[in-house]
């Protein structure tokens, strides 16, 4: 990423994929090659609807010349299964993830395959019980299981999966009943088991005190181990990952990864929120500010996850912790702060992220449902369908120039071909006048927004709930989706102009309609 203002392109070293990140997403790639995603298709063939004169309307109100320069300079990648979700263990006592669930299935697979992850607080009060009746509060049955991995076939994901560990310090639970609990996800969900978590947030173990004393990072490794070496007898081969740290990256997650080796763990995982959604200082404005924080801690998971040769994954995290912050998380301020957020990650060299969600509240979740059924998809969820339309592929370095003003830009060489750029205006008013400079000459490109209008308003508003819309399109809740035809841009050999209207983000695809690979 590069904010305006800034005179030099923000670039990260380039890197290789190395062993264990390919194996990584080997399964997903697979299952994207293997699997009709009838969403994607109809997605693929409306943006393709370009007329050969259909231009982009100038937007009212005043205007900032801007400039974006693309060069061939390697700044990340996006690889596959690259977004996916993240929902706690409890909501394996409700009738959510079945294979009959069709409206959840839609959402899902409208963003192609990715990654499930079962996980949360709620890992920590769930025990296995073999001979359960299942959708039974703080138990796990094998009809749970069963039910997941009905959903996961359905969807063409892979999942996650988590373990209680803190309640080993009260006797809740065992390396035994951990290791039975995973033998059987494993049997039900085969090659679609992407890993095991074991515990959740260890570095918030000592907050709980759940064995009446504080958890140090020895005594937690101990006993990470003596589960592992458990469920690694029941299930040899299954792939473990972690630590699953809430926060605490310098004095959690590198000693843990300097402690194991690529052949203990398959995946390095890592929570994120922007900040604590009970704080007042948790604004829609805070919220789409740039965070240094996030660059600097994804430069320290990337150093010491390349180190022991294994990809890392931000496993858990959305806007605001705690729930998110009330009419804030679910507002559009999140559409927007969720494109830079995955494309940070993104050049930051992670190999995907899982957004928390669940529920119906005030806060934060992707998809809104109550009791198992699909409520609706929350402007979150608009944020991440345009991302998905920039595709998988090489990150080029990107430098925009537009005076002060909260605008970021992103180039995506996609595996399909083209090139497709990302600009997200935070401006509350200026809309931007923006001429790119490509690294070769262009024949033809198309352009598509996501924008927010309320009934009734004249200009988008950063804390509406609703009218969010991509290329003029809404989307069901069962993941049905009809945009617009994208707007056509013509340009002149290696330049392009286009405008970004104020509180918007567009994607223009270099190199004819807009495909998904």
């Amino acid at each position: 990423m590069n904010k305006s203002g800034d005179d030099s392109a923000v670039q990260f070293e380039t890197d290789s994929l190395s062993l264990g990140r390919r194996k990584v997403v080997r399964g997903v790639a697979a299952l994207a090659a293997s699997s009709v995603f009838p969403g994607l298709g109809s997605l693929r063939c409306a943006l393709a609807k370009t007329s050969t004169n259909n231009p982009q309307p100038k937007p009212p109100g005043p205007m900032t010349q801007a400039t974006l320069t693309i060069t061939h300079t390697r700044a990340g990648s996006i690889d596959p299964a690259f977004v996916g979700f993240s929902y706690e263990k409890h909501t394996l006592s409700e009738p959510l993830f079945t294979g009959s669930n069709s409206d959840l299935i839609g959402l899902f697979k409208r963003l192609g395959p990715s990654v499930l992850r079962i996980g949360g607080n709620s890992v920590e009060r769930s025990v296995w019980v073999a001979n359960g009746n299942g959708q039974t509060s703080g138990q796990i049955a094998p009809s749970d299981v069963d039910a997941l991995a009905a959903f996961i076939k359905a969807t063409g994901w892979q999942c996650l999966y988590a373990v209680n560990l803190e309640g080993a310090a009260t006797g809740a639970t065992t390396p035994a009943l951990a290791a039975a609990e995973v033998a059987y996800v494993a049997k039900q969900l085969g090659s679609s088991l992407l890993g095991i978590e074991i515990g959740n947030e260890c570095d918030l173990y000592r907050r709980h005190k759940a064995d009446g004393d504080q958890w140090s990072f020895e005594q937690f490794m101990a006993r990470w181990e003596e589960f592992r070496r458990a469920i690694l007898a029941a299930t040899p081969g299954v792939a473990i990952t972690g630590p699953a740290s809430a926060s605490n990256v310098e004095n959690w997650t590198v000693p843990f990864a300097e402690k194991v080796t690529s052949k203990q763990i398959t995946l390095l995982t890592q929570h994120y929120y922007r900040g604590n959604g009970q704080l007042p200082t948790s604004t829609a404005e805070f919220l789409i500010s740039p965070d240094p924080r996030l660059i600097h801690e994804l430069a320290e998971l990337k150093a010491v996850a390349e180190k022991i040769g294994v990809p890392y994954r931000m496993a858990e995290c959305n806007s605001y912790s705690h729930g998110g912050s009330n009419g804030i998380s679910d507002s559009y301020a999140s559409s927007l702060w969720v494109l830079d957020y995955l494309l940070d990650c993104a050049q930051g060299g992670a190999c995907g992220v899982n957004f928390h969600g669940g529920g119906n509240g005030g806060g934060y979740t992707p998809i809104a449902d109550d009791h198992g059924r699909v409520v609706e998809a929350r402007p979150e969820y608009y944020g991440i369908l345009f991302f998905t339309l920039a595709g998988q592929g090489t990150l080029n370095a990107a430098k925009l120039s537009a005076g002060s003003l909260n605008v970021t830009a992103y180039a995506v060489q996609p595996a399909s071909g083209g090139l497709n750029l990302v600009i997200v205006n935070k401006d509350l008013t200026q809309n931007l006048d923006l001429t790119a400079h490509l690294p070769h000459r262009a024949r033809s490109a198309s352009l598509v927004a996501m924008t927010q209008l309320s009934p009734g308003a004249t200009g988008p508003d950063l804390h509406a709930h609703s009218g969010v819309r991509i290329q003029g399109g809404s989307i069901a809740r069962d993941g049905a989706f009809s945009p617009s035809p994208a707007y056509t841009v013509k340009p002149h050999g290696s330049q392009l102009k286009c405008y970004v209207p104020a509180l918007s983000a567009v994607l223009i695809h270099v190199g004819g309609p807009i495909q998904l690979s």
